[in-house]
């Protein structure tokens, strides 16, 4: 059976998946959602069920949103013969005059976690998040139900990472057919490091890469629109 293994991103968690695995159970699909445990659900990085076998074409999927392509399990993303990038990025911090700026805001926001500060800088984070839509039209996640002291550990040490990107992971799969998807409101992914990543991909990887541009979407990007249309790309195995 094809499957998918989605990983989130910072300050995100699996439920927002929800909408996502109920459309491709429906459509066949095996459907795996990690969790990096922000909040109350616990840890959870999942494996591909069998290794793809070639001679029946098996499609391991991986769909990473935003930081998630950096979180999930090195052996997941090299086994992955489709890999589904949703506002993501290669390095987050891109290679110019910004590049200060953006480092600082990033490491204030870092020093802001555990301070009387925190629920506002996070509240000011997803609403940028989530423009132009509203907050209050989606699936609550541990920015709203609330922060582990463990969890608070992690966003930390995931700011780390978020600032300390360079690059594609070492394992992304060379050989996978990549759809790239970016919202043209996205307040969270600068343009130069949207095109970062197609110049990193383009160098990387061996076949076309597929690239969408979703005119009224912002970061998040979860419609049920976006949803069929990577369903139908994917089941278009020359797509």
């Amino acid at each position: 059976m094809n499957e998918v293994i989605a990983m989130h991103g910072w300050a995100g968690d699996s439920e927002g998946w929800q909408a996502w695995a109920s459309h491709f159970q429906a459509r066949g699909w095996n459907w795996q959602s990690c969790e990096r445990g922000y909040g109350s659900i616990p840890t959870h990085q999942a494996q591909w069920t069998e290794t793809p076998p070639i001679k029946n074409h098996k499609q391991n999927v991986f769909i990473g949103h935003s930081l998630g392509l950096h979180l999930i399990n090195s052996k997941v993303l090299s086994e992955a013969t489709d890999v589904v990038l949703v506002a993501s990025f290669s390095r987050f911090v891109p290679k110019n005059s910004t590049n200060r700026s953006i480092s600082i805001a990033l490491n204030s926001m870092r020093n802001l976690l555990g301070t009387q500060n925190e629920n506002q800088m996070l509240k000011t984070f997803l609403g940028k998040a989530f423009h132009p839509n509203s907050v209050d039209n989606t699936i609550a996640g541990p920015i709203q139900k609330g922060i582990s002291s463990e969890g608070r550990k992690k966003l930390k040490a995931d700011l780390d990472l978020l600032i300390e990107t360079k690059a594609l992971p070492a394992e992304f799969p060379s050989n996978a057919r990549v759809l790239v998807i970016e919202g043209a409101k996205d307040e969270i992914i600068l343009p130069q490091t949207r095109k970062d990543l197609i110049k990193d991909l383009t160098t990387k990887v061996e076949k076309p890469i597929s690239h969408w541009i979703i005119e009224e979407g912002g970061h998040t990007l979860m419609t049920s629109e976006v949803i069929e249309k990577v369903c139908d790309w994917l089941e278009q195995k020359n797509g």
